[in-house]
């Protein structure tokens, strides 16, 4: 401490009575002698001073600043660190010294590593060959947590997974200088990495989309709380169809008041007023959230024909409905088959059993045995598809197990014979042939809304061809002569002409979404359409959408502010041109040919549009190969008109799959042990999940069923081993 106390003496430290007057930076030699004179008058003995022996003060400047503390003051950044001996010393400047990025003489210490990382060339799911590019690598605990942030998103981890041993154990054996965060800062993280992504989809929508097509849907959570989706499809600068979860956040009710409010309230936020559709299913609430949403979008002005063409049905809900009116009343045969799975799929040793007898049959399905859910009927397409394959298997089960016709036997009390009625429940040939029916006829629909729900794709320009379809099979089945197949096609073409069978009811756009289809045009579709609609009927809608793709190409036209003086081929007209002098003076006969048109009354030169030009050029072959957006894309410089329409409707989403699918993720998020999550977190986690996942595939939900087989083999042997250690 004496060392220390004679250390401030040399740097001149003022004393109690100089505590007014600023302490010079060095000795000087008045202040020397001052110095001396004033240590000989107290009768001590004149010392020579100390020179500061640390090597920072070859890098570092002591001063003394005004409110007394000592700091050193670097030579080049000019950062300063306190310094005072007695509490601080030289540690901070020392570690700066090595650190600062303004030394001529500081040597890098964290060297960049080399590492090896693994690309797929043609993507590990194609089988692409594994290529190894040497790359640089240094430890930052800012991406690192970035990235940790990154992966609880994706992922749908809980944030308390920072703080469990296994994850910090594994953590510390790959890199031992990440520093753990609690989740409450992960928490933190997520949140900005939410607002961070949320400017990029601003920009984005704002500079690389034209218009939006909007689906939503509502949830009802596990907190009881009312959540609407709302999802943006678009088509951007470079022709790529993009979905994106724009908003999920709770509502007040599933009202179409409270629908359209929240809509509008989203779009707002995001700055975005050029709606183009509106995708919802047939609920009578979104008929009013659909028109109270269209009232709004009037005084935006930014509509399209007056929001005409806003409301797009969700095509898969109806064909939801037209199923399950065919199979209201479903047939003695499916419940049959329906009881007698349940039956199996009871206990692990019957599941057992009914396995070794598939094995006995020589029935080579992987498929597993599944129970229905009675309202919906995919999943009772997806029972009888299976279980009609094990046939056999069951036939020989019900050899090997007595319980099987106990159990499946009904009895009832006939009051006309006064006895007990006992009805067998096992399923028959007859019963099989039926299902194998079901099946055939289940399977059309199936496909069908697997096709239409896809939102990696285009779907708009494909649903009239799908519509056709189900129309020429209900129309197949009306003719046929099982009696039962006729029932339910009457029920299903009930259900199919309400919702489509009357043209002026129906969104125009999709049958404009097949003719700016370079495949089939107009001609394809007049044709169809008078072949659906027989007679009159048939003409009278080609000419109604004659006029609804002329009035949106128009439409098209003066939004663009596009200088086209495009007429119908059909019109005439005899305006008075006039050519320039000079332009005369170049063609002599051409202003002669204009004189001789508007004498002779034929009228002017007709200019050909871009319809005219589109609809004269031969079609492109049908290909299940080809590419409209990337045909459009090469094709926009010569149709700007069309090709703006072409953006806008081959985004249209015809089914609302896309918002129905976040429920999932919501339902995963909030499991019973992070129900306390605020909806702010939700809609963070959720919405900022869908834009940064890398994989543009959609992810599936249907469950692998080979795995599925071997993880009930492995229950079944659970329950046998149990069973032994009881007895």
């Amino acid at each position: 401490m004496a060392r220390e106390e004679d250390m401030t003496h040399t740097t001149n430290i003022p004393s109690v009575d100089d505590s007014s007057r600023p302490a010079p930076i060095a000795p000087t030699q008045d202040s020397q002698l001052e110095n001396d004179r004033v240590a000989t008058s107290l009768g001590k003995a004149k010392r020579k001073p100390i020179r500061a022996r640390s090597e920072v003060w070859d890098h570092f400047t002591k001063f003394t600043n005004s409110e007394g503390d000592i700091k050193g003051k670097c030579n080049y950044c000019s950062k300063e660190f306190h310094c005072d001996p007695k509490k601080n010393g030289t540690t901070a400047l020392r570690n700066h010294m090595g650190n600062c990025k303004k030394h001529p003489h500081v040597v890098e210490s964290r060297q960049m590593e080399l590492h090896l990382k693994s690309t797929a060339t043609g993507g590990e799911r194609e089988g692409g060959d594994n290529v190894v590019e040497v790359v640089n690598w240094k430890f930052d605990q800012v991406l690192a947590r970035k990235a940790l942030g990154r992966m609880l998103m994706v992922d749908e981890l809980p944030f308390k997974f920072v703080e469990r041993e296994g994850f910090r154990h594994f953590v510390n054996v790959i890199c031992p200088k990440f520093r753990f965060p609690s989740r409450w800062t992960m928490a933190r993280d997520c949140f900005e990495l939410f607002n961070e992504e949320r400017l990029k989809m601003m920009n984005e929508l704002k500079n690389s989309c034209q218009r939006v097509c909007l689906t939503t849907d509502t949830w009802t959570s596990i907190q009881r709380m009312n959540y609407m989706c709302l999802t943006a499809h678009y088509i951007d600068n470079t022709w790529i169809l993009k979905k994106k979860i724009i908003n999920f956040c709770p509502i007040s009710s599933h009202k179409g008041d409270a629908i359209a409010m929240a809509i509008e309230k989203c779009l707002m936020g995001w700055e975005l007023d050029r709606v183009f559709t509106l995708t919802m299913d047939n609920a009578s609430s979104n008929d009013v959230a659909v028109a109270n949403f269209k009232k709004k979008m009037a005084k935006w002005d930014t509509s399209i024909m007056n929001g005409q063409y806003l409301h797009m049905r969700c095509v898969a809900h109806i064909i939801n409905l037209v199923v399950q009116n065919g199979l209201k009343d479903l047939n003695e045969s499916v419940t049959r088959v329906r009881d007698a799975v349940r039956y199996v799929r009871q206990s692990p040793a019957r599941l057992r059993k009914f396995t070794q007898c598939a094995e006995m049959e020589k029935i080579e399905c992987k498929g597993l045995l599944s129970l229905d859910v009675a309202t919906r009927w995919n999943s009772t397409y997806l029972m009888l598809e299976t279980a009609q394959k094990f046939e056999r298997a069951f036939e020989r089960f019900d050899e090997e197990d007595p319980c099987f016709k106990l159990d499946l036997s009904t009895s009832n009390w006939n009051t006309d014979l006064n006895q007990v009625i006992t009805t067998d429940g096992r399923p028959k040939a007859e019963d099989w042939n039926k299902v194998r029916l079901f099946v055939k006829v289940l399977k059309h629909f199936f496909e069908l809304t697997l096709r239409v729900s896809g939102s990696s794709y285009v779907t708009s320009n494909t649903f009239f061809h799908e519509l056709g379809k189900m129309h020429c099979l209900l129309q197949g089945w009306l003719e046929s002569d099982d009696f039962e197949m006729v029932e339910m096609a009457i029920k299903m073409k009930e259900k199919f002409d309400k919702y489509w069978g009357d043209p002026h009811k129906t969104n125009h756009l999709i049958y404009i979404a097949v003719v700016l289809d370079p495949r089939y045009k107009l001609e394809y579709m007049e044709y169809v359409l008078k072949e659906m609609y027989q007679g009159e009927r048939g003409v009278g809608v080609v000419l109604l959408l004659k006029n609804s793709l002329h009035a949106l190409y128009e439409e098209y036209k003066k939004k663009l502010g596009s200088r086209d003086d495009a007429r119908e081929p059909s019109e005439v007209s005899t305006p008075t041109v006039v050519a320039d002098d000079e332009d005369d003076f170049e063609n002599p006969f051409f202003s002669r040919f204009k004189k001789h048109k508007c004498g002779s009354g034929s009228g002017s030169i007709v200019v050909p549009s871009e319809l005219d030009k589109y609809f004269s050029e031969m079609c492109e072959p049908p290909s299940k190969e080809f590419n409209i957006l990337k045909w459009w894309k090469a094709n926009c410089h010569r149709f700007p008109i069309l090709s703006s329409m072409a953006r806008d409707i081959l985004a249209i989403p015809i089914s609302t799959v896309a918002s129905e699918s976040a429920f999932s993720t919501g339902g995963r998020v909030l499991d019973p042990f992070r129900s306390s999550l605020s909806p702010k977190v939700v809609e963070s986690l959720i919405c900022t999940q869908d834009w940064i996942r890398s994989s543009t595939t959609p992810i599936s939900v249907e469950e692998d069923l080979e795995h599925v087989e071997q993880l009930e083999e492995g229950k079944t042997q659970f329950y046998s081993l149990l069973n032994l250690l009881k007895s």
